[in-house]
């Protein structure tokens, strides 16, 4: 089987959600499947770091598309012309967009609908593009797979869509995502907050994150328990973030709030596995790989109890309101004072996270494309 692939947001040192997914996915399809061809769709240079073996055969297609009006041309010109000239059998595409006008079958991943839900956080052209032809996209795909059964049902809801075109396929989390030893933990915290206890937030900063109402959660922690507990804010300034930024920046506890930038896998993971718990308080998320990063770790997290953060978090999670910032502190305050829930939490950690898995996600993943393509080829066969 030729199957063409959508590797546009395999960006050398830049994985976030969606490249994490492609990344983690495709790469087990590859090595997994050497009998199939892959070509991988590029909108700019390469790494070839993502070559992941032989079989693949890497091209670069023009425009660079970061913008709607190159979100169109690239998918609608580009795409389809290297889909005919390159006789695909099946077009992955792992961001949500795909080609309308190819004749080509596609397989369509959705990781959330977020935009449907908070449209004003983001800028009109962006969302105008999105609410206008992801339901098309889904129309169009021969299957569509979304990483939750949350959004699973929220693509029902809001599109009609049938469930049975619609299949789970769940995130996963390196497996440098470790609990780490007392000594280990003693040095990160050393290194990252100098020698004491922190909550930790981890994605990039805007405002579905929620991170103005954990912030001034956190303001409220520290005046009712007058601990030195720090939280530390990883991930990059990203769209309507300068609120964000002026109140890290202007913080009451400033000494207590340290922000660091993105930071690579090999040593986020050690931020994570050494903090106190993950504070993961989102207005909505379609996965959330923080939390399951962090139950990798054997560390408790309070995440909102919303949208998918349950089904990842399971019973290793407090749950909290992310509108109520008192809420949210009183769910700090809780996690602090009560070191046996803690410890409850973290016993429960190994066992939610043994629930997703990259591998498996990848098998599921190969499964939908094989099912979908024979249902495919019987539908030929009987018009």
């Amino acid at each position: 089987m030729r199957i063409a692939v959508n590797t546009r947001f395999l960006l050398k040192g830049k994985l976030e959600g969606i490249g994490w997914f492609t990344n983690e996915i495709v790469k087990r399809l590859v090595l997994n499947h050497p009998e199939d061809e892959f070509i991988f769709f590029f909108d700019r240079p390469y790494d070839q770091q993502f070559i992941f073996a032989h079989n693949i055969t890497p091209v670069v297609l023009q425009p660079p598309a970061r913008h709607p009006v190159l979100w169109y041309i690239w998918f609608e010109w580009s795409v389809k012309r290297a889909l005919k000239k390159y006789q695909a059998d099946v077009f992955v595409s792992t961001d949500g967009f795909l080609s309308l006008s190819s004749k080509v079958p596609s397989i369509l991943v959705v990781h959330d609908l977020a935009f449907e839900h908070f449209p004003e956080h983001l800028p009109f052209k962006f969302r105008y593009y999105l609410q206008k032809f992801t339901p098309e996209f889904i129309r169009k795909s021969i299957h569509t797979v979304t990483v939750s059964a949350y959004s699973k049902q929220d693509i029902v809801d809001l599109y009609g869509t049938a469930p049975e075109k619609l299949s789970v396929v769940y995130n996963g989390a390196n497996q440098l995502y470790r609990p780490l030893s007392s000594d280990e933990r003693i040095f990160f915290k050393n290194k990252y907050a100098g020698g004491t206890e922190y909550f930790v937030f981890t994605g990039a900063l805007h405002p579905r994150k929620n991170i103005l109402n954990l912030l001034q959660a956190f303001t409220i922690f520290k005046k009712k328990q007058r601990s030195s507990m720090k939280l530390l804010i990883v991930g990059r300034y990203a769209w309507k973030s300068e609120p964000i930024r002026e109140l890290i920046e202007n913080h009451p506890f400033k000494e207590d709030v340290i922000h660091y930038n993105y930071m690579q896998v090999d040593e986020l993971c050690n931020v994570i596995g050494a903090a106190y718990a993950l504070t993961f308080v989102s207005l909505f998320e379609g996965f959330g790989i923080p939390v399951l990063e962090a139950l990798q770790c054997n560390v408790p997290v309070i995440v909102s109890d919303n949208t998918s953060l349950p089904e990842v978090a399971g019973n290793a999670g407090l749950y909290t309101d992310p509108g109520d910032i008192e809420d949210i502190a009183a769910k700090m305050c809780m996690l602090y004072k009560d070191e046996h829930l803690r410890d409850q939490l973290i016993a429960n950690c190994p066992i939610q996270a043994a629930k997703f898995s990259w591998d498996k996600s990848a098998v599921d993943f190969y499964d939908c494309i094989l099912k979908s393509m024979s249902e495919l080829r019987l539908k030929s066969d009987t018009q």
